[in-house]
């Protein structure tokens, strides 16, 4: 076992019971300029924003801006970066949507979503970390079965930095729960059976009562993840 792995088994062990204020401001004194937050805005994300606006204000938020994404989730954008005053960073793909029809055919997502989510999210986000040592996200370990061993704190080898998961203990209903206990404002799609939210065309409402929680996400596809959080996937 390596030295950095010994480290990052003892910050698990350490932030496990923490709040993730606590790892938060870890990750700021820690990191300083090299630490940025991911975020596509969702319930866990505006949580994370609003206490890194407590603890460490000023700190990179990066949001990939597909293109395609749905009229609410720009007009939340919008306000939260203006209610929390974010440094924030839109990440673009180098085609807009019509390039990359012309490129590639129409609707690539219908086609082939895992390449649309690769040229669209994937790689920007990969360039975009790379001047970074170390990224904030949002996975919590109850939110799939792909994500229930997340760890708090690991090193994301693929883009060379560490990732950091401060909400990886949190459950749906203590988000929501500070959500509304500090009126903080969140996608309107989330009262109409979005429980997540990605690109329009690949984003459907579930069926009151739906315990999968991404089961809207690329219906009639074997795919529950856009790439961003695994390690090897579609690849120009």
């Amino acid at each position: 076992m390596n030295q950095l792995t010994t480290d990052l088994n003892q910050l698990n062990v350490q932030f496990e019971d923490a709040y993730p204020q606590d790892v938060l401001r870890w990750a700021a004194e820690s990191y300083g300029s090299g630490l940025a937050v991911v975020t596509s805005f969702q319930p866990t994300g505006i949580v994370t924003l609003h206490m890194l606006s407590e603890v460490a204000p000023g700190t990179t938020v990066l949001t990939l801006d597909t293109g395609l994404l749905f009229p609410e989730t720009y007009a939340l954008i919008d306000e939260v970066t203006a209610k929390l005053n974010l440094n924030l960073v839109r990440v673009q793909p180098e085609q807009t949507v019509e390039q990359q029809a012309a490129a590639h055919g129409a609707e690539l997502w219908a086609r082939n979503p895992d390449q649309c989510c690769a040229l669209r999210k994937t790689a920007p986000l990969d360039n975009a970390l790379g001047g970074y040592s170390a990224w904030v996200t949002g996975l919590r370990r109850d939110q799939s079965s792909s994500r229930k061993t997340t760890p708090i704190v690991s090193w994301d080898a693929k883009r060379e930095n560490v990732k950091i998961s401060p909400l990886a203990t949190w459950t749906e209903e203590m988000v929501w729960i500070y959500i509304r206990a500090h009126e903080l404002p969140y996608n309107t799609l989330h009262d109409q059976n979005y429980p997540t939210i990605g690109c329009f065309p690949c984003t459907q409402a579930v069926a009151a009562g739906e315990q999968d929680k991404r089961a809207g996400r690329w219906m009639g596809h074997v795919k529950t993840e856009c790439g961003i959080h695994v390690q090897t996937g579609w690849s120009a």
